[in-house]
């Protein structure tokens, strides 16, 4: 029997940047075109295989607007990984993506995984931010770094394969209980500003 090993992840990104598509296309492979702004979060589930474990991702989509933005810490919290979202056509996205790094780093969980997604790279004859510039600023912090296309499918599953292979392998004793392995709280934030539900 395979270990299910839950993995909580949040995603984090200024309101626009697609966060919600990336979460969509991974968990349910579809994508729509008029999507209304995330109130506080959503919550979706995928359980993908890796190597010899299920990877059970718990998807905090969590809104871009300021307004919102001190509910963040609630989910966050406790989260095995950040997928943090910038726009590549919009310069402004990726100085917030650098703001998000920062608390992470001063009040997120200490060992917690950071991929940087360059969201809407089906646009880049428009684009403001180099992959270069993101390379080099993901190298400097240690993230995962890939663009990616929610509309087109580009480059989604191997976000998640990324973080997949950044999570610690289990020891020998806890690959042997064949039980799901929490990786991140175990508590899920409560719902009352959510869009959609768990």
């Amino acid at each position: 029997m395979l270990t299910i090993r839950e993995l909580k992840v949040c995603l984090l990104g200024d309101t626009g940047v697609g966060k919600s598509s990336i979460a969509r296309r991974f968990a349910e492979d579809n994508f729509e075109h008029n999507v209304h702004p995330t109130i506080g979060a959503s919550f979706m589930t995928k359980t993908v295989p890796y190597g010899n474990e299920l990877h059970k991702f718990l998807i905090w989509d969590t809104a871009g607007q300021e307004r919102f933005h001190s509910l963040a810490p609630l989910y966050y919290r406790g989260s095995a990984a950040a997928v943090i979202v910038y726009d590549i056509t919009k310069q402004d996205s990726f100085h917030t993506l650098k703001k998000w790094v920062k608390e992470l780093k001063e009040h997120g969980p200490e060992n917690i995984i950071m991929a940087i997604a360059g969201n809407k790279c089906d646009l880049s004859d428009i684009r403001q931010v180099p992959l270069k510039d993101a390379e080099e600023y993901a190298e400097s912090i240690g993230a995962i770094v890939v663009e990616t296309s929610a509309k087109d499918a580009v480059n989604i599953k191997e976000l998640f394969q990324g973080i997949s292979r950044q999570i610690p392998p289990l020891d020998a004793n806890e690959n042997e209980r064949n039980e799901v392995i929490r990786l991140g709280s175990q508590h899920a934030p409560r719902c009352q500003h959510q869009r959609r539900c768990c």
